[in-house]
């Protein structure tokens, strides 16, 4: 069950750092304006909540296990909601991430 809420708890921070990014270059970027900016903004600080949830007490291994989490999380979201296709050394690279979550996160320790 643990591994489940990690798991659950790395989809949300994924969720809020990624559309918060987005929403902050939208309106920077597509001139989109101040309400979007600053719902980034909010989105972005409820990411950096977000993290302290996880079960492990280790701030560098979270974040540092998260960053895999950030690179499929960012190629999905590129897919979804500005049709970016990656191609397979994106794939690769992504997969290759989440090895590392994996292993980071999850590995037995003694």
């Amino acid at each position: 069950m643990t591994i489940v809420r990690s798991l659950l708890l790395f989809a949300l921070a994924a969720l809020a750092e990624i559309g918060g990014a987005w929403l902050v270059w939208q309106g920077v970027r597509e001139q989109r304006g101040l309400v979007w900016i600053g719902a980034g903004v909010v989105a972005l600080g409820l990411y950096g909540f977000v993290a302290t949830l996880q079960p492990d007490a280790n701030f560098g291994r979270i974040l540092a296990a998260y960053g895999g989490v950030f690179v499929v999380g960012s190629l999905a979201w590129g897919m979804v909601v500005d049709g970016f296709r990656p191609d397979r050394w994106d794939v690769a690279g992504a997969l290759i991430c989440l090895v590392g979550v994996l292993v980071i996160m999850y590995a037995p320790r003694g």
